[in-house]
């Protein structure tokens, strides 16, 4: 397992999977071990995944300063992965609340950049986040499903701060496309692979500039993916189709039916549309 060393000191891990050329992923969470990426659905067979662990999570260690696990000052973990692997641009993908470190990164190093791919993406750097309407519309959809009482409930007392690994496990339902066994195994996965400072960390005051990222996002001059899922409560596809219209020439690929984790819900149509991402 390659380790580096980041701006501040603090000892950071990466994981190296595949073949193909390099993809440099985020993971998100916020706060959760690169691991639950897996190898994104069979990707690797195409890229080369390099799965940093966020500080504080997995194999990386806990920085000094809890001040460091804040969104914007992620970046600079990216940055100093890039200088290790000594190249002077990387093609990144940020999923969910590493989507948002990612466009922290195209917001302070554009230049660094080959492309991006923001998958299942956190919206609230552009000040987007899922209404009570959204929400409602999706338990709307899933309240046939024989958990469905049980998730709402669960939910619920979550949102209302009741914010318990039974509560997460309980509601987590809700965020896939298909809760069969590989959904179920993925989920319990989080109680090992979640740091809570990190997760806190994440959001702290000063995290979030919207009016900045959405002109930041406005220059960008490089190939941008943007991809939803269908059925994702957490990055709805009508609240992402904003983020793509703020970036010039971005693409855009929606998958039917998949929630906030699409290469579990239908992993060859995730590798089909990311594989050759950005033409070569």
């Amino acid at each position: 397992m390659p380790r580096f060393t980041a701006h501040d000191g603090t000892t950071l891990a990466y994981h190296v999977t595949g073949d193909g050329p390099p993809l440099l992923c985020v993971p998100g969470g916020a706060g959760r071990a690169s691991s639950y990426l897996g190898d994104l659905g069979g990707l690797h067979r195409h890229r080369t995944l390099l799965l940093l662990d966020n500080r504080g999570t997995g194999d990386s260690d806990t920085p000094a300063d809890p001040a460091t696990y804040r969104r914007d000052r992620l970046a600079a973990d990216v940055d100093a992965l890039r200088a290790h692997l000594g190249v002077d641009r990387v093609d990144l993908l940020g999923h969910s609340a590493g989507a948002g470190i990612a466009m922290a990164y195209a917001e302070q190093h554009p230049d660094r950049l080959a492309s991006l791919i923001l998958l299942t993406p956190s919206l609230r750097a552009i000040g987007a986040t899922p209404t009570d309407t959204d929400w409602a519309d999706h338990l709307r959809a899933h309240a046939h499903q024989p958990w469905f009482a049980d998730a709402a409930a669960a939910l619920k007392a979550w949102s209302d701060g009741d914010d318990t690994t039974a509560n997460r496990l309980a509601a987590a339902p809700l965020f896939y496309g298909r809760w069969d066994e590989r959904a179920r195994a993925h989920a319990a996965a989080e109680t090992t692979e979640a740091s809570r400072a990190a997760q806190a960390g994440y959001a702290a005051d000063g995290a979030f500039s919207p009016g900045h990222t959405r002109r930041a996002l406005a220059d960008l001059d490089l190939p941008v993916l943007v991809y939803a899922g269908g059925a994702d409560p957490v990055s709805p596809p009508h609240l992402v189709r904003q983020l793509v219209e703020l970036i010039p020439d971005a693409a855009y690929v929606e998958q039917p039916g998949a929630g906030h984790f699409p290469w579990l819900d239908d992993p060859a149509f995730l590798v089909e549309h990311l594989r050759d991402f950005p033409t070569r």
